[in-house]
């Protein structure tokens, strides 16, 4: 039985039509995974139905009924709910806050006081049921990354919903977390709930969905059945091009410098010491499972939370990274895993977001020319094939994949990296955007730059790599050479 129906949904933003008579349904008790490129117009077709847009054109059915969401409490009423892709949690409050946040329950009747007993009572069983290593009680500032979206998915089973929406859930969780959120979809699809799963990885794709609805430019580009559900099929209809090289054999070349990071400690993990080396013209990964303290180290290396005590050095001549703006002088850049608080200023335009490191090399007497600030970014943007219906465009609304293009093309406008660190260089992203960051990366370290990859993805650790460091707890395990890495022998290293 059919417990959602769309029809001939359509949504257009200036200058860019997102959806175009999209057709979906959702049957009570199926997992239906939506998949497409990056500005495909999954995102859209999901804040329509949570409530976030309206569409132009197009009917909306829940339990045969024809309805209109027009805000997220309607759709909340409706038994609509959604796990978003880019976390919306407020900082300064618990965890308990957030997961109950405007619809908090009262006692006393009209004296409306909020009973936080029944908050934390409640917050503490949901966590339960996610097995999440957290308490109700912690402000959210404090939680990483991955604990996070495990606080967006609690929001969501704490509406008991009949429809549920995940917008790449498991972005930012392990492998295992991962697992277990398979596990709850198999236990709410049983229970009767309608999801709409939205993922990037494939492989889950094959391992919870019933059925696949793809789209491609914003339309329906096909539906595959269960039985015809494969990784070949599902990128032909999401791309239409083939992906053979999808990544990029290593061009075996004699190093010229080399970046000596020695005796690294972290405010994290200040007991364990971090010896590394990186050298020009290869990519580095670095693996391991989710709090080892790679965000860390990468943060210590750019600057911008420099380490307790040890050296870097390059040519064996040591340097003195107190600061972004010292990392930034030595030719060090970060790509940061969350792009849109810490490598975008998601209100300025992509030309503003792509020029500003290097804005002085466009001011004269005090004034920014603005021919000059215009030329380079879209020289950049036509380099990175970053998808913009203007560089006057706010960032924000582009999507997850050419933000991540955004975040790079300002490092590369005009300096000369020496040392880039990328920290989960495609989370959330597809698998087009992928090929063609992979390629870039590459591109890079062929041309003399050394390359970090911090990534949580054993595929595109594996893919990528030329040699493997792996952490654990704040100290580097082990360093692999290519030829040794296998998925084995990394998780091994893992959790040593």
């Amino acid at each position: 039985m059919s417990i959602l129906t769309l029809s001939n949904i359509s949504k257009s933003f200036p200058g860019v039509t997102a959806l175009d008579s999209v057709d979906l349904e959702v049957a009570s008790g199926e997992v239906l995974a939506l998949i497409g490129e990056n500005g495909a117009g999954k995102s859209t077709l999901i804040k329509i139905l949570a409530g976030i847009y309206q569409p132009d054109s197009g009917t909306i059915r829940i339990g045969g009924d024809v309805t209109e969401l027009r805000s997220p409490r309607d759709a909340a009423r409706r038994g609509i709910a959604i796990i978003h892709q880019e976390l919306e949690l407020v900082d300064t409050l618990d965890v308990a806050a957030n997961i109950f946040l405007g619809r908090e329950p009262c006692r006393y009747g009209p004296a409306r006081i909020i009973d936080e007993k029944r908050i934390h009572a409640q917050t503490t069983d949901i966590l339960a049921r996610l097995r999440a290593p957290i308490s109700s009680r912690t402000p959210v500032a404090r939680l990483s990354l991955a604990h996070r979206q495990l606080v967006e998915i609690a929001r969501a089973l704490s509406l008991e919903a009949r429809i549920l929406l995940m917008d790449e859930p498991t972005s930012s969780l392990t492998s295992s977390e991962t697992d277990h959120l398979v596990e709850i979809a198999n236990e709410l699809r049983s229970q009767g709930v309608g999801i709409v799963y939205i993922t990037h990885r494939l492989g889950e794709v094959q391992a919870i969905a019933d059925r696949v609805v793809v789209l491609r430019d914003g339309k329906n580009a096909g539906t595959l059945m269960r039985n015809e559900i494969t990784t070949d099929r599902m990128i032909a209809m999401m791309v239409g091009r083939d992906l053979a090289n999808f990544y990029r054999t290593p061009t075996h070349k004699e190093s010229t410098f080399s970046f000596g990071f020695n005796e690294f400690r972290t405010r994290r993990y200040p007991e364990h010491a971090i010896s590394l080396t990186a050298h020009g013209g290869e990519i580095l990964g670095i693996a391991g499972l989710v709090g080892a303290g790679r965000s860390e180290l990468a943060q210590a290396i750019f600057g911008i939370d420099p380490p307790l005590s040890g050296s870097v050095s390059t040519g064996g001549k040591p340097l003195s990274i107190k600061s972004p703006r010292d990392a930034m002088a030595q030719g060090i850049y970060l790509v940061p895993e969350d792009r849109r608080n810490l490598g975008l200023i998601t209100d300025m335009t992509v030309r503003e977001n792509i020029t500003l490191p290097t804005l002085s090399q466009h001011v004269s007497a005090g004034w920014i020319r603005r021919r000059s600030e215009v030329q380079a970014a879209a020289q950049m943007c036509a380099a990175l094939k970053i998808k913009t219906p203007s560089i006057e465009t706010a960032t924000a609304n582009l999507s997850g994949g050419n933000q991540q293009k955004v975040v790079l093309a300002k490092w590369l406008a005009s300096l000369r990296p020496k040392l880039i660190v990328f920290d989960e260089p495609t989370r959330g992203i597809d698998v087009g955007a992928k090929a063609e960051i992979y390629s870039v990366m590459r591109r890079l370290a062929d041309d003399g730059a050394a390359i970090l990859m911090i990534s949580s993805d054993m595929e595109e650790i594996l893919g990528n790599s030329d040699r493997v460091a792996v952490m654990h707890e704040g100290r580097i395990t082990g360093v692999l050479e290519r030829a040794e890495c296998t998925q084995e022998s990394i998780m091994r290293l893992a959790v040593a």
